[in-house]
């Protein structure tokens, strides 16, 4: 997956050399939750099911031999590229240990990072409507050096 331009700081420089020596290195080109591999199509039934054409077998989720029982596989069969990238098991690009770093499939990568997505749309969420509360706030105060509780044309009363 290309890293965002504001989040690169956060990488190492030879990010690519690492992300390529786990994902083609130790994972063999192949995703470490449920082994698909990597730039191959594979026929799936969209809930994690896979049809592993080297091994001529369906696979589960985890990568676990199964059997698909049901009549009309071919009507709900679905075709996909699979992408391997590298992710943070921990959600901390700063920290690139091998046992926090693993070779995940789209689909997995998605799963992995679904409770850090979710915090994050709580984040921006609620940021904006902090935000936006304080605008209105602000929008509401006087303008500095402006009269208030005085109709135009009121003479203004001095005292001496």
């Amino acid at each position: 997956m290309p890293i965002m331009p504001e989040h690169r700081w956060l990488y190492p420089i030879d990010w690519p050399e690492l992300s390529r020596l786990i994902r083609f290195g130790r994972a063999k080109g192949r995703c470490e939750h449920c082994r698909r591999p990597h730039g191959a199509r594979v026929f799936h039934l969209g809930d994690g099911r896979w049809w592993d054409a080297d091994r001529r077998q369906w696979r589960d989720g985890r990568g676990r031999r199964i059997r698909v029982v049901g009549a009309d596989v071919a009507a709900i069969v679905r075709l996909t590229r699979v992408y391997i990238a590298c992710a943070h098991l921990n959600h901390d690009p700063t920290d690139n240990a091998p046992r926090n770093l693993a070779a995940l499939c789209q689909r997995c990568h998605m799963i992995h990072d679904a409770a850090e997505h979710r915090r994050r749309r709580w984040y921006n969420a609620y940021r904006r409507r902090a935000l936006g509360d304080l605008l209105a706030l602000l929008d509401g105060l006087p303008t500095i050096g402006a009269r208030q509780g005085v109709p135009r044309g009121t003479p203004a009363r001095h005292t001496a």
